[in-house]
């Protein structure tokens, strides 16, 4: 029964990403097989495993079990015995550290060492490391990049390395810990974090005190340079010529280069072209919105670095209703819990009593299909029927595909049931539509905009 468990799963890992395989199958076991009874049961290392799959994967798995020759009815999930290990004086299982992408402890206090207890000679917060930035399918090669950088600095594969995607996803996090990473692995190194609105005002008070030689001469002597907002620098063609020529200076002697913004930089329409080309000379790292299972990681992640514990069901909760950034995800995470020790109760009863409200949606106001294809269809200034239809007009065909994109982010259906809701037959469709929006979003930030003002429709 253990090789027709190893096809299934086989056969669950062709079906989704390899993000969401690891997350929820890695560590899953038939622990039953009653063919006669048309039962299974499978195991998994925590409740809040089980519960994704129940919810989520169950009828993959029925159908995944029946191309294999078996024929189910029900399948039960279990956690199975899992290792315990303290973190943070209280238990818990090995695969909920690992969800913090690193075994390794938080290197904050070597870092604060390494500053001499200064850490504004950096301007790097010595508490957003790489250990603690949660990887998954939305960041994990801007994540693996930030690793080699910090392996040698100035690698021209990856100088400049540009950074780019919308608030609140992680992109500040990530730039600290690279920061952070090479001022502990390369002493020697001299590395500034610096956001653009104060490479700017920096640049005009030494103008005003006719010391910008002093203010060139000080980033001249970097050998990593962290901008973070680079879109601010839209407006300010002095700055903008100055950090050309520090831009270049830098690049030229093979120092690293490290910039965040909200946009790629031809959607900057200000911006000098040769800056432009000069910033796009590399590829482009983009971080997008975390999906569920990423949101779950995320919080997972913050409740073990703060030695907090809340229930799996309240992690879900919260991962399924805060549809924005991370930022505010963490923040309603902290008011959550917060909250819990101001009235003596669990996370999950606070949610239960429904003390929980203003930003995070009640779970009990639940998202049907249909709702979904509304709000597609009013937001691109269609009927449903238009958008459902056969058309093959640009705009129509875009507002289709949103539809089916949202419909399987949102609501995890699968390609199967998406066709209809969607107006067409065969699920192949669905599948190329979900994937074009998905990679268009990358590059194309007025449709990601689109998409989340859409969300926003959804849930508000």
């Amino acid at each position: 029964m253990f090789d027709v468990f190893k096809n299934v799963l086989a056969e669950i890992q062709t079906k989704i990403s390899d993000a969401s395989y690891k997350t929820w199958f890695k560590d899953v076991e038939l622990i039953s097989l009653d063919k006669s009874a048309k039962i299974a049961t499978i195991g998994a290392p925590n409740v809040f495993v089980t519960n994704q799959l129940e919810a989520r994967y169950s009828e993959m798995l029925t159908e995944a079990f029946k191309k294999n020759g078996v024929e189910l009815e029900k399948i039960d999930f279990t956690v199975k015995s899992s290792k315990k290990i303290k973190v943070r004086g209280r238990e818990v299982t090995e695969d909920g550290v690992n969800l913090r992408g690193s075994e390794r402890p938080s290197t904050a206090s070597n870092i604060a060492k390494r500053t001499k207890g200064n850490p504004s000679s950096t301007g790097l917060n010595s508490k957003f490391t790489l250990d603690n930035f949660v990887v998954g399918s939305s960041n994990e090669l801007a994540a693996g990049v930030a690793k080699l950088i910090v392996d040698n600095p100035g690698d021209e594969r990856f100088n400049p390395f540009f950074l780019y995607g919308g608030p609140g996803l992680g992109k500040t996090h990530l730039v600290h810990g690279i920061g952070n990473a090479i001022v502990e692995k390369h002493p020697n190194l001299k590395v500034l974090y610096i956001p653009m609105n104060h490479f700017y005002s920096e640049f005009i008070n030494a103008v005003r005190a006719n010391k910008a030689d002093d203010f060139v001469k000080k980033y001249q002597k970097l050998d990593t340079l962290i901008i973070d907002d680079f879109q601010m620098i839209i407006g300010k063609d002095r700055s903008q010529e100055e950090f050309f020529n520090i831009f270049n200076d830098l690049h030229m002697a093979n120092k690293q280069i490290i910039i965040t913004c909200d946009r790629l930089p031809d959607q900057i329409k200000t911006l000098d072209q040769r800056l432009s080309t000069r910033l796009a000379s590399k590829s482009c790292y983009d971080i997008q919105f975390p999906g569920f299972e990423d949101r779950c990681a995320i919080l997972k992640a913050k409740a073990e670095m703060m030695g907090q514990e809340i229930e799996d069901a309240a992690i879900e909760y919260l991962a399924d209703n805060v549809k924005t950034n991370v930022r505010l995800l963490e923040g309603e995470f902290q008011k959550l819990m917060l909250m819990a020790e101001i009235k003596g109760m669990t996370p999950l009863e606070l949610i239960n009593e429904g003390y929980i409200s203003g930003t995070v949606v009640k779970r009990s106001r639940a998202v049907t299909p249909r709702q979904v294809v509304e709000k597609v269809a009013k937001y691109y200034g269609l009927t449903v029927v238009e958008m459902t239809g056969k058309s093959r007009v640009s705009n129509i065909k875009t507002a289709r595909q949103v539809a089916m994109y949202l419909l399987s982010k949102e609501l995890g259906m699968s390609t199967t049931k998406i066709a209809p809701e969607v107006g067409v037959k065969d699920h192949t469709t669905v599948m190329n539509g979900i994937k074009k929006i998905d990679t268009d979003q990358k590059t194309n930030l007025q449709l990601r905009d689109q998409v989340e003002q859409i969300r926003d429709a959804i849930y508000g």
